[in-house]
């Protein structure tokens, strides 16, 4: 149903909000990329064992794959994030792209409310269950929890 559910476009508004956290899996940290709309709407997710440049530009290729480019990135003072985003005003900038528009980094802590509030069921399982006994296991649970919001908010 998930895979079902990323083939078919969904509905998002274009200031995008973007934050990451963190998840125990089988005793190590993993990173867990979140972006929503400025609606709340769930824009895509991203696993990842590093937190770093290359992990958040993967996450944001990821999600304008499937969507178009966001107006704005809204982010929370990550490093990552604002590198990713800087990185792809450049890749624009070079390939003429510009002329439509950049994505405006707007880092507004207030402003990613929405996210950070999302994250909150992560927490929580982690929290019950001591984190994962496996990323597939985890991966799973993600992804169904995200493709469950998706359905509850009807952007699917």
């Amino acid at each position: 149903m998930e895979h079902k559910a990323r083939l078919k476009k969904k509905r998002v508004a274009d200031s995008w909000r973007m934050d990451e956290t963190y998840i125990k899996v089988k005793g190590e940290w993993f990173y867990y990329y979140r972006a929503v709309d400025k609606l709340g709407d769930v824009i895509d997710d991203y696993h990842s064992p590093n937190c770093d440049e290359a992990a958040a530009k993967a996450f944001l290729n990821k999600a304008i794959a499937q969507h178009s480019l966001p107006d704005k990135g809204v982010i929370d003072g990550s490093k990552s994030n604002y590198a990713a985003l800087d990185t792809m005003n450049v890749q624009l900038w070079l390939t003429g792209f510009f002329m439509l528009s950049l994505i405006e980094i707007l880092d507004i802590k207030y402003l990613n409310n929405i996210v950070e509030q999302s994250h909150r069921w992560v927490k929580q399982k982690t929290r019950q269950a001591l984190g994962w006994k496996s990323l597939k296991g985890a991966i799973a649970s993600l992804h169904g929890r995200e493709l469950w919001t998706m359905i509850k908010r009807r952007q699917i």
